[in-house]
């Protein structure tokens, strides 16, 4: 918790004032009692009205500025409190977004989620406490206690007995339920979590008639939460009753040792009156420490999911400041790269290779789970390769300062992602500066600005927090203007034309390729009508490539690709698909006729 405090730090002067303000209050609510023990044993047993009078309009003004002291104790408190919770909440935003994909993995989206509002909101509870109370607490207690000794040491043991008994019920109390916050935690990660993920499933789970199936492992969460949080309350509950039983006893034994002093002398009384005062503060400022007992483990676990964030430090760092020169000509290339997720024993990528230059298109295909995706996200540096090199214009990503590498790729992911805002706020997001003639060039050769045009407000037009006001095919061309809008020399496109029908995409790529001159494009595709005219298809199969070529080079020479192409087309367009291939075999002098995957993978072969 305490490592939270150096957001602190910018407030410091706030914080100044603000104890000074408690200290304030303090000394002069604490004056009170020794006033009303003068005023009961030189005022009223005397009969002496002026002393009265005089010491009376001394409580009243102390009164006042006690009052006065505390609004802005508690003023500068709760300012204080909302900034720091505001500052922690930037902090761990700027960290998350900086995060690697796996570092969100590791944590969880849900988990994210849930220290950026509920672990911060607790903090912040506990921090406006501490401010208001760590510094008051405290020294109500000691100042109380010094001056009830001075004022009655004859019961000065009976604060010493209720302090006990406090302490003991606090400790008592915690050692209950302090475990139980970690758990507390965890749950609500997980309700968050379900919560989150039937939302944005809500169709799948309608079409699959599975509400009961979800309903039933939310209510089972949430029944372990709710029973969590009922025995949490039992026993914080138990804390009143027995503080008061404490206070009460304790004032009750103050009367009854006072009045048999009494007895022995009248003039006992105004001492008595303020002992009973000060032992009242005193059980006061622990009520209040106890309450800080409660909440701080509570806002600790939070903190430490909070300090988890962080201080977390990514995977793999980027420079300060490129090294090398980067080519003006741009290209991507591979060189025996392999990629394994962490706790992984199988590569997804094994020794992978390739290059592409300024103006050539080079596409990827193979079966679901071939490592496609996550080859072409290690060109943005997504992902670490786990051995070999990936070159962006001849330099390693490993050398580039972030934004410098970033600011040459234009990534369109498969699930179109776009922004609450307008259309326009979509189409620059990758490029703020653009033009209006550029964003609209862009949705022209996304094939957007048809149904652009037919919105309300055309450019200007509302898009809804992930574009749920959009059909998919919208949303996917939408994000491939984005990212010709930023003009990169890099396009990256995983299985960006999935939702796009086959007269669209060709289109796209048609209109695509006249500007993509001094650009590589990289297309991750299911459809072989996609990549077909490619100048160089990549064939994986289990993170190894099994073939390199042209389409027709490839459906000759590679079993894994000619299968896809069959798996695709009807036996009679397959056969004439094999007929251009011989035709294209005889002319080019292809040779090697389906080569195993291990000799692709080795570069032993070559087509002449």
């Amino acid at each position: 918790m305490f490592k939270l405090f150096k957001f602190l730090k910018p407030y410091w002067w706030q914080v100044l004032i603000l104890l000074v303000a408690t200290a304030v209050q303090v000394w002069t609510t604490l004056r009170l009692p020794a006033l009303m023990a003068h005023i009961i044993n030189d005022g009223i047993v005397p009969g002496n009205i002026d002393y009265i009078w005089q010491v009376g309009l001394q409580m009243v003004g102390l009164a006042v500025i006690s009052a006065g002291a505390s609004l802005v104790s508690s003023y500068f408190s709760a300012r204080v409190g909302t900034n720091f919770s505001r500052d922690i909440r930037v902090a761990i935003f700027t960290k998350i977004i900086n995060f690697n994909i796996l570092d969100v993995k590791d944590f969880s989206t849900a988990s994210l989620l849930a220290r950026t509002t509920n672990d911060v909101n607790q903090v912040q509870m506990a921090t406006i406490m501490i401010l208001s109370m760590m510094v008051r607490a405290p020294l109500f207690c000691a100042i109380s206690i010094v001056m009830a000794i001075q004022t009655a040491p004859d019961m000065s043991w009976i604060i010493l007995v209720g302090a006990a008994a406090i302490l003991g019920s606090v400790i008592l109390i915690m050692s209950l339920v302090m475990p139980k916050f970690k758990i507390f935690q965890t749950l609500v990660d997980k309700i968050t979590l379900l919560t989150r993920e039937n939302l944005t499933g809500l169709r799948v789970v309608r079409a699959f008639n599975n509400e009961k199936l979800e309903k039933k492992k939310f209510v089972k969460t949430n029944d372990t939460l709710t029973k969590l949080l009922i025995f949490i309350d039992k026993i914080l509950e138990l804390q009143n009753p027995l503080i008061n039983i404490i206070f009460n006893g304790t004032t009750l034994l103050c009367s009854w040792i006072g009045i048999s002093l009494l007895t022995k002398d009248f003039a006992y009384l105004g001492n008595m009156t303020a002992f009973a005062q000060y032992v009242t503060h005193v059980m006061m400022s622990f009520l209040m420490m106890s309450m800080l007992f409660v909440t701080l483990p509570r806002a600790n676990v939070s903190a430490h999911r909070i300090n988890e964030v962080l201080k977390r430090t990514s995977k793999f760092s980027w420079k300060d400041k490129t090294n090398g020169v980067p080519s003006k000509q741009a290209s991507v290339e591979f060189k025996n790269v392999d990629f394994s997720y962490p706790g992984a024993e199988e590569k997804v990528l094994d020794n992978v290779s390739f290059k592409a230059v300024a103006g050539e298109t080079i596409a990827f295909i193979g079966s679901t789970g071939s490592g496609k995706s996550t080859l072409v996200n290690l060109v943005p540096r997504f992902y670490e390769a786990t051995s070999g090199e990936v070159l962006i214009n001849g330099v390693s990503v490993k050398e580039y300062e972030k934004n410098d590498l970033i600011s040459r790729i234009g990534f369109v992911p498969q699930k179109g992602m776009l922004f609450a805002g307008t259309v326009k706020s979509n189409i620059k997001f990758g490029a703020p500066k653009a033009s209006n003639e550029q964003m609209r060039k862009a949705a022209r050769i996304a094939q957007a600005e048809n149904f652009i045009e037919k919105l309300p407000e055309k450019y200007n037009s509302h898009i809804a927090q992930g574009g749920t006001n959009v059909s998919g095919g919208q949303k996917q061309r939408l994000s491939i203007a984005r990212a010709i809008c930023k003009n990169p020399d890099i396009f990256v496109f995983d299985d960006a034309f999935s939702a796009l029908d086959m007269k669209t995409d060709a289109k796209l790529r048609a209109a695509l390729k006249e500007i993509t001159g001094s650009s590589v494009v990289l297309i991750v595709a299911q459809r072989v009508s996609t990549i077909k005219d490619a100048d160089q298809i990549v064939v994986l199969n289990n993170g190894r490539v099994v073939g390199k070529g042209r389409h027709l080079e490839l459906v000759k020479s590679c079993k894994v690709y000619r299968e896809i192409v069959k798996s695709q087309l009807s036996d009679k367009e397959f056969e004439a698909e094999l007929k251009l291939a011989d035709k294209y075999k005889q002319e080019k002098k292809v040779t090697n006729v389906d080569t195993k995957a291990d000799e692709f993978a080795s570069g032993e072969v070559e087509y002449a």
